[in-house]
């Protein structure tokens, strides 16, 4: 309490003479002074107010001031009151002894000496004043401490959150740091600079010296001189090196450090950063012999497409443009396999399955069958053209011009050799062409002046026979399964595209529900649904019995990736169906195959036959569509 404020001192007496006496001698004080003719409503003063010295009258005749002593001390608030008794008759020391015990600080005897009982109230009052202030004094001081020792609680958390935040930076970035302290002549590594340089932090003494040795031998004069630059200049630019680990494996690494110097100006710590970029390096070599191929890959491809518009002949300018336009749509399907496979190649069963696709129907009894056959990218493209030529021929005069008709085309490898049957069956009489077309002699161009092989062209009563026996030298079976998207995939099941299938449609516009179920019903299987809302989709999906899921991915507002979680769960595949771009998906689901629309039904059939032999293999259907349909299927990573 500040030092001119009022104190109340509390008198005590069932004589209001008394009373007034009290009041008159203790006016000077200049203090409030209140008044009570009993204990009773002496203690109802002392619950309003703040009761600095209470002035109490041993004999009264309700409560003498012993016993007022005593219940004023049992309250919690005045256990530390000042209590002066005032006797007007002869005190004892037993008297005395009780007025102690009841909480009584000192005695004044009647009559009372004015300038006695003013010292005495006053050397209380200063007592009270004084403690009020030490007590307010130390509450500043507690809450002092105590807010400096939350703020030193939440610059600690800050810096704790810092370095955590450093920390984590510094592994997403592939990145380590270390500090050299020139004083004491010792260097500290973190637990990302242990991880690059591949060294145990048990056993390994990080020093300059010791990091100097790791450095690959071609670098590590470069790296000498830039650690002499940096105590001679303060720092250093970037600087590319690389790491030689102790399993001998080499690693690229960019480094950078600055020093922190003294008074003086003489350095003191040598602070660093190691950024591990060895993957960068590897994708720019890769990116670069990427660019190499592809540019000769391209310009292979305009050479065939230019020699195939020069030899191509038709009748008129639409049998010219068709022909034209059929071969050069067999050179994309292909190409687009080639490019999943980042150029490393085909499998030939997908580059003869986008060719055949459009007569694997009920129309014609067409089947495909041979061991898993990866092609190099050269192999993938001539045996591409020559299924063409075939298909074609056998479209327009063979088995699959009329209904009814058989095609077989099988593959088998013998030792270094690729065997290739294909065998016509159909209604109708079969004759030898009186000339070779271009059809023939792309064939027999490719077969046997690209590829080195053979090929037998064999027109039977029923139907042709092409037999191809080209070297295989450079073909690995155990290779083929390259493609296959996760382990423990599934092997293409020939007959996936042909088998009934029950289809869960889950699209909430009723035409585009109509339009695609009447696509799915066309090719032979059953609709479950189709089904227009989130809640429903999602009981389909944990509990009806379908192979197959169809699904919107924004349903009526909803994402539809909950329902994906759940046919996941179940190992039930899915396509997503979807109004927007790839960026639409989130990064958890872009491994799975979405179409996007407008949905047309040879694409929508092409992909149920590409996604049913695996749950999570990458839609393929993009290879055999139509140049109007480029921007349907979503291909992800």
């Amino acid at each position: 309490m500040a030092a001119d404020e009022k104190v109340n001192i509390l008198l005590v007496d069932d004589l209001p003479a008394k009373l007034l006496s009290y009041e008159v001698i203790l006016q000077d004080l200049g203090e409030n002074l209140l008044r009570a003719n009993s204990a009773r409503a002496a203690l109802g003063l002392l619950l309003q107010h703040e009761i600095a010295v209470v002035l109490v009258d041993v004999c009264m005749p309700d409560l003498d001031g012993f016993e007022l002593a005593k219940m004023i001390r049992e309250h919690p608030r005045f256990t530390k009151t000042a209590i002066i008794f005032i006797s007007a008759i002869q005190v004892t020391e037993v008297d005395t002894l009780r007025g102690y015990e009841t909480g009584g600080v000192d005695y004044v005897p009647v009559p009372v000496v004015p300038a006695v009982l003013r010292a005495k109230v006053k050397v209380f009052v200063d007592l009270y004043r004084t403690t009020r202030e030490l007590e307010r004094l130390n509450r500043e001081l507690e809450k002092r401490v105590e807010e400096r020792t939350a703020e030193l609680a939440a610059n600690h958390a800050q810096l704790v959150q810092s370095e955590k935040r450093r920390t984590l930076s510094l592994m997403a970035g592939g990145m380590g740091s270390w500090d050299w302290d020139l004083s004491q002549g010792t260097c500290r590594w973190d637990e990302g600079q242990y991880r690059i340089y591949g060294e145990d932090p048990a056993s390994f003494q990080p020093t300059p010296e010791n990091m100097g040795r790791n450095v690959h031998p071609e670098d590590r004069g470069r790296w000498q001189a830039a650690m002499a630059a940096v105590l001679a200049e303060g720092q250093i630019c970037p600087l590319e090196l690389r790491i030689v680990l102790p399993d001998g494996q080499v690693r690229w690494c960019m480094a950078a450090a600055a020093t922190t110097g003294s008074a003086g100006g003489e350095p003191v710590h040598v602070s660093g950063v190691t950024v591990d970029i060895t993957d960068r390096k590897l994708a720019e070599e890769r990116q670069l012999l990427l660019a190499r191929e592809v540019d000769h890959r391209a310009r292979n491809a305009l050479a065939v497409a230019q020699s195939i518009v020069h030899l191509s002949r038709g009748a008129d300018i639409d049998s010219f443009t068709e022909l034209v336009n059929g071969r050069i749509q067999a050179l994309a399907r292909v190409h687009t396999l080639i490019s999943e496979s980042h150029w490393r190649g085909a499998d030939l069963r997908r580059v003869v399955e986008d060719e055949l696709l459009p007569y694997m129907g009920e129309a014609h009894e067409v089947s495909v069958a041979g061991p898993p056959l990866f092609l190099p990218p050269s192999v993938s493209q001539a045996l591409a053209l020559v299924v063409h030529e075939l298909l074609t021929n056998a479209a327009k005069y063979g088995s699959l011009s009329r209904p009814g008709g058989q095609l077989r085309l099988s593959w088998q490898v013998d030792g270094q050799s690729l065997a290739i049957a294909w065998v016509e069956r159909g209604h109708h009489a079969v004759r030898r062409p009186t000339a070779s077309g271009f059809g023939s002699r792309l064939i027999r161009a490719t077969i046997e002046g690209t590829l080195k092989g053979n090929v037998q062209l064999d027109w039977q009563p029923q139907g042709l026979v092409c037999r191809i026996v080209v070297p295989a030298t450079w073909q690995t079976v155990e290779h083929a399964m390259e493609r296959t998207a996760a382990p423990g995939e599934a092997p293409a099941d020939p007959a996936a595209s042909q088998r009934r299938l029950r289809v869960l449609l889950v699209e909430d516009e009723s035409l585009i529900a109509l339009m695609i179920e009447e696509a799915v019903v066309k090719m032979g299987h059953t609709v479950v649904g189709p089904l227009g809302d989130f809640d429903s989709a999602l009981a389909a999906a944990k509990g009806a019995e379908f192979d197959l899921a169809l699904l919107d991915v924004n349903l009526g507002g909803r994402l539809i990736f909950g329902v994906a979680d759940a046919l996941r769960d179940r190992g039930i595949p899915y396509l997503l169906l979807t109004g927007y771009g790839s960026e639409s998906i989130p990064p958890d689901y872009r491994g799975a195959p979405a179409l996007q629309k407008p949905i047309e039904p040879d694409l929508l059939r092409k992909c149920i036959a590409a996604v049913m032999p695996a749950t999570h293999a990458v839609v393929s259907a993009m290879a055999s569509r139509p140049p109007s349909a480029a921007s349907q299927i979503l291909l992800h990573d």
